[in-house]
């Protein structure tokens, strides 16, 4: 049990890896999922993420996969799926927790740190409360 807050931080703070192709520019299929996920489309950037994730074939497809799975979460907060919701951060996030800061021009670290957030507010929440928490407050992605 003494070792259990280690485990924990490990888990949610995992030392960084840099994946091959954690430095090329986004395929032009993920940029257009990014693209719909800024639009709040996030069924079409599961799509396009999904397309994106299945033709890579480098380690940093697995950052494709977290970032579509962030939306789809954003996706269920909207439908007012609370489990949906928690079951995709919970996916989602652990791919994006390794990731550098940036990657591919992806501002990696303020949609974990705003994703984290979110996912912390909504499971206090619970779902009887899942309404109260304000859609707009959803981010978007910041690519450099």
């Amino acid at each position: 049990m003494g070792e259990l807050p280690e485990v924990v931080d490990r888990y949610l703070h995992p030392p960084v890896i840099y994946p091959a192709g954690w430095d090329a520019p986004l395929s032009e299929m993920a940029r257009r999922g990014i693209e719909e996920f800024n639009r709040g489309e996030y069924f079409e950037q599961h799509e396009l993420l999904e397309a994106a994730w299945l033709a890579e074939t480098r380690p940093i497809r697995e950052m494709y996969q977290g970032i579509l799975q962030i939306g789809v979460a954003f996706l269920q907060i909207q439908r007012d799926n609370w489990a949906g919701a928690v079951k995709m951060f919970r996916r989602g996030l652990p791919r994006l927790r390794s990731l550098p800061p940036v990657c591919q021009g992806v501002d990696i670290a303020a949609l974990r740190a705003a994703a984290e957030q979110i996912h912390w507010e909504i499971t206090a929440l619970g779902p009887e409360r899942l309404h109260e928490f304000d859609p707009a407050r959803l981010p978007q992605i910041q690519v450099h």
